[in-house]
């Protein structure tokens, strides 16, 4: 069978004509080897032109009796295939090399604001697919370009999001997994399910299932290791947060207070403090160590979805978006939260004095995911309205609308940021107007979003 197409025959037919009628033709045929000669001959002997295989015959002089099997047959059409494969990517790398040059052209003041402001745009780099049902929760590894991905098929699958290549299915729940989270090291991946149950997978050991924590009486909604990761803390619809040793795998705390299904827990950078929220349309935030609550917060009209800290670098941004003289210099973690809801608004609250500082209204259906911008400067959110969108936190305004999934947009993650030497995550804090100064070298640009169409999109500069 041909490897080329009728079209791809007929110009290679033009070209050997060309070359077989040329006056200098033999002089080109001395500079080719013999397989050339005979994979020509082979090509005009398998098409049937026999004018200009007597010919080349003649010319070459060689004693060439076709043969279908022998290697030199059909070698002509790869060779033919290969030039225009080739081609192709030499195209391609025209293309990326002029893009790279004017980049380069700009001054480093504006290709480093470029790489810090930078926000998803359609289309996403990459579409991974593979599962079978809903994807529920998203998970950068924090050195490797890798991602895990839970579904209510049941599995996590480890992609490589640089290439958008899939790597691997973990098999182990029973019902939906429904959330997913590596340790600070990355050696580490903890997963929830449906299922009741909690699982550690060992990164470095081929990511087996290496400990099974029996969690909770009802569906386990949420999991994170705590800072220092020698303890994860979970949520579950039986209205509890736990708190259990990895290594042992022992229950170390149980934290009751919401009165329905814990959607979502976190702690905050230090772990001193867990918030969590639920479908009591309230929040909350804990001591982990003694289990007391220091704040509630309420103001939601629907089930709270999702729950964050701010970092740091947000802490101005929040605080000029509220109105606050910003005069609190304070770094400690922990300071202000957001929360999403099933209402489609998303609130930030003072985590001290359990004020709701502003509301940012613009979705069209509950908000699913919150995640902030590096730089502190902007908020995205996930909705069931098919969109993700960037949130400027000084204005409260909706910067930009990404129509980002055919379906609900469940989940949203930015990649882990190194770690600046001496100024925390990624970021500087001053005592200028901005109060925070990003370095622009540390931060990594890289944006998953999971839906219920069963795709994970990579998002990339």
């Amino acid at each position: 069978m041909s490897l080329l197409s009728d079209r791809q025959k007929e110009e290679l037919w033009v070209f050997l004509q060309f070359v077989v009628s040329s006056c200098n033709f033999r002089a080109r045929l001395l500079i080719l080897p013999d397989y050339s000669h005979k994979s020509v001959l082979e090509y005009l002997h398998a098409n049937n032109f026999t004018d200009a295989f007597n010919s080349l015959k003649s010319d070459t002089g060689l004693d060439y009796a076709p043969d279908p099997k022998s290697k030199y047959a059909g070698l002509l059409e790869k060779k033919w295939t290969s030039v225009i494969r080739l081609q192709k990517k030499i195209m391609d790398l025209e293309n990326r090399n002029a893009t790279l040059q004017e980049e380069l052209s700009l001054s480093p003041a504006k290709r480093a604001a470029m790489q810090t402001d930078w926000v998803p745009r359609a289309p996403a780099s990459y579409v991974l697919q593979g599962h079978r049902l809903p994807v529920l929760k998203v998970a950068f590894h924090p050195t490797f370009n890798l991602i895990a991905s839970a579904s209510e098929d049941t599995t996590v699958k480890i992609w490589d999001w640089e290439t958008g290549e899939f790597e691997r299915t973990l098999k182990g729940h029973t019902r939906a997994v429904n959330d997913v989270d590596f340790d600070s090291k990355g050696n580490l991946l903890v997963t929830c399910s449906s299922d009741l149950f909690i699982k550690i997978w060992d990164v470095q050991n081929e990511w087996k299932n290496t400990r099974t924590f029996p969690g909770h009486e009802h569906t386990v909604s949420c999991v994170r290791f705590m800072p220092g990761d020698q303890h994860i803390v979970s949520a579950s619809r039986d209205r509890t947060i736990r708190i259990f040793d990895v290594a042992t795998t022992h229950l170390v705390r149980t934290i009751s207070g919401h009165t329905d299904w814990v959607r979502c827990v976190v702690p905050s950078d230090d772990g001193r403090l867990i918030a969590s929220c639920s479908t009591d349309q309230t929040a909350r935030v804990c001591d982990p160590l003694s289990g007391e609550l220091k704040m509630e917060f309420r103001g939601h009209d629907h089930t709270i979805e999702v729950v964050v800290f701010a970092p740091i670098a947000a802490y101005a941004a929040i605080r000029e978006s509220a109105g606050i003289p910003n005069t609190d210099r304070s770094k400690r973690p922990g300071a202000y939260i957001a929360t999403g809801s099933r209402d489609k608004t998303i609130k930030l609250w003072d985590v001290q004095s359990g004020q709701m500082l502003r509301t940012l209204a613009g979705h069209d259906n509950w908000v699913r995911a919150l995640v902030f911008h590096p730089t502190g400067k902007f908020l995205l959110s996930a909705s069931d309205d098919y969109t993700i969108r960037v949130w400027e936190l000084a204005t409260g305004r909706c910067v930009k609308t990404v129509q980002a999934h055919s379906h609900f947009v469940t989940c949203l993650a930015w990649g882990r940021q190194t770690t600046a030497k001496s100024t925390g995550e990624g970021s500087s804090h001053t005592n200028g107007a901005s109060d925070v100064k990003v370095d622009a070298e540390k931060i990594v640009n890289v944006v998953a979003s999971g839906s219920v169409d069963q795709s994970i999109k990579i998002w990339l500069p």
